[in-house]
């Protein structure tokens, strides 16, 4: 066995389990039945080997992405010139084959002005990270590592390749996905890749929006997005895309209600409570305090915030317009943001008021959101219980069940066309919901009432 860095090969059987895996080893099958070298490559041995599920599996080969595609039938070239192609490979799973490269001159904090390409141990030392760069050879049952990653594997660190800051400045986003695979993985963050992080972080303005996006949603839905988040703003990570999330360190809040601390605290505390990958709910977990530190105010001694969540709602449509988010996330997540402090008055609401609450197309995601937040401050659960009881209570029946008169039966006493039809229609659908109408004929004796009334 060689040392790391110039050709380590470890005999690990890395049997293929995952869909993904079987359809990469047919792919390298038939590439190695060709003449050519061809390996799984990247997370996805990384995680077979630390025993995580598999989902996609890349291909790196010594054939030329025009061979590529005269081997296999159907193919799809995203990115010729970087060697790229996608196969479509068995039951439907699409494979990323990509030739050894070499980069070199990268302008724009991306992309490379030229690619060569190259051999495997030149491929493996153009990666991100150590336990990134890891190559599985399936027929031989070996993994080959030719820069230690799987040295730091086992001592559980993300360590980038090289020079760290030549590193980044080939992806700035690779800052951003240091910090996703340490929190993720669980792992330390090699100090010289740390280091070299902050006096670049500012050069994140020059990747696109939508990358940015996409990296923080996978933080904020994985195993540990309190980890990533705190490490975020450590190393000044926030300052350019999320300067208003970065704000909130600092912001002190009443101990009477929030004993955790301040209001990037208790935000960080909501983070380590998320349960799944709901990213709608994540992202307003991550905003839901966002419109604290505009609105504070010292009243008697005290930190006062009014009108919060209004105007975190407004805050956190622009942090999300200015991250291209998807309008259907941008919406869900102004909702949740700028109703999340109704939550604290429900057992105060008339019933037609809480029937619309819990008819909310976010309620079940809103409801979750207030469990968290009150488990990360006062602890407090009586409206939270009490939620679930009128849940329990609507069970049988529509939360919003269909009105009991119409528009046509509004005519029909004799009250013309205009805006009065709809205001004798909402406080009909009022009188429903509170529990007054409870049937088709109560309602229309009270529609007749409301004529001889004028």
């Amino acid at each position: 066995m060689t040392s790391p860095g110039s050709g380590t090969s470890r005999e690990i059987p890395l049997p293929a389990e995952a869909p993904a895996e079987i359809a990469a080893d047919a792919i390298i099958a038939h590439l190695t039945g060709a003449g050519f070298t061809a390996y799984r490559v990247g997370g996805s041995v990384r995680d077979r080997l630390l025993g995580r599920a598999v989902h996609e599996v890349d291909v790196a080969t010594d054939a030329p992405p025009e061979i590529v595609q005269r081997v296999f039938p159907k193919t799809f070239a995203v990115g010729a010139a970087f060697g790229v192609v996608i196969v479509h490979g068995d039951e439907g799973v699409d494979v990323e084959v990509a030739t050894f490269r070499t980069e070199s001159g990268y302008a724009d904090g991306r992309h490379p002005r030229h690619v060569t390409f190259s051999d495997a141990p030149t491929d493996a030392t153009r990666r991100d990270f150590t336990v990134n760069a890891l190559f599985y050879d399936p027929a031989e049952q070996v993994v080959i590592d030719y820069v230690g990653g799987l040295s730091d594997l086992r001592k559980g660190i993300v360590r980038a390749i090289g020079d760290p800051s030549m590193r980044f400045a080939e992806d700035y986003l690779r800052m951003l996905r240091a910090v996703r695979f340490t929190a993720s993985l669980g792992f330390e963050l090699d100090p010289a890749t740390r280091g070299a992080i902050p006096s670049l972080a500012d050069r994140l303005r020059h990747i696109s929006a939508e990358r940015v996006l996409k990296e923080l949603s996978r933080m904020l839905t994985g195993p540990a997005p309190h980890v990533a988040f705190a490490d975020l703003a450590d190393l000044g990570l926030l300052d350019y895309w999320l300067p208003e999330v970065a704000g909130m360190r600092g912001v002190t809040q009443s101990p009477d209600f929030h004993p955790e601390g301040d209001v990037w605290t208790h935000t960080l505390l909501l983070l380590r409570k998320l349960r799944g990958t709901d990213r709608e709910l994540a992202w307003a977990a991550l905003l839901h305090d966002v419109g604290k530190p505009p609105t504070l105010e010292l009243r008697d001694g005290r930190e006062r915030f009014p009108n919060h969540a209004n105007v975190g709602g407004e805050i956190a449509g622009d942090i999300l317009r200015r991250l291209h988010a998807p309008r259907k996330l941008t919406d869900a997540v102004i909702d949740m943001v700028g109703n999340h402090m109704t939550f604290m008055h429900v057992q105060q609401m008339r019933r037609s008021t809480l029937r619309r609450l819990l008819s909310r197309p976010t309620f079940g995601q809103e409801l979750e959101l207030h469990r968290i937040d009150c488990a990360a401050s006062n602890g407090f659960t009586d409206n939270y219980q009490f939620l679930l009881d009128r849940l329990s209570e609507f069970a049988a029946e529509p939360v919003l069940p269909p009105p009991l008169i119409n528009g046509r039966d509004v005519l029909a006493v004799g009250i013309g066309e205009g805006p009065e039809i709809g205001r004798v229609l909402a406080e009909a659908q009022e009188q429903q919901l509170g529990g007054n109408l409870a049937s088709r004929e109560e309602a229309l004796e009270w529609l007749r009432a409301q004529v001889m009334a004028k």
